[in-house]
Parts: structure tokens; sequence; C-alpha cells
């Protein structure tokens, strides 16, 4: 279930985090959300 919250983030890491979000939507045939892109990473880091 998601939740919606708001997290202040660095410039440097918002800026990381759209690149990422941008090879993501050129490899992929579908939208890629913000949001996803930094769950994607949370879980990986997290785990």
């Amino acid at each position: 279930m998601s939740k919606r919250v708001t997290v202040m983030i660095d410039d440097d890491l918002d800026k990381k985090l759209r690149l990422l979000q941008a090879k993501e939507i050129v490899k992929s045939t579908k939208s890629v959300s913000f949001s996803s892109t930094l769950n994607d990473v949370l879980r990986k880091r997290l785990k």
C-alpha cells in the first residue's frame, strides 16, 4: 500500500534520481514515475 509523504531531497540526490529515472524511461516502453524510481533505489539499499 502506498502512502503520500513529503520529503526534502538535496539537489545532488534529486539530480542523480532524475538521471536514473531518465535511463529507465529510455529502456522501458511504459512511463516511469519519480516515485517508482525512488522506491526502487530505497528497496535495493534497504534489503
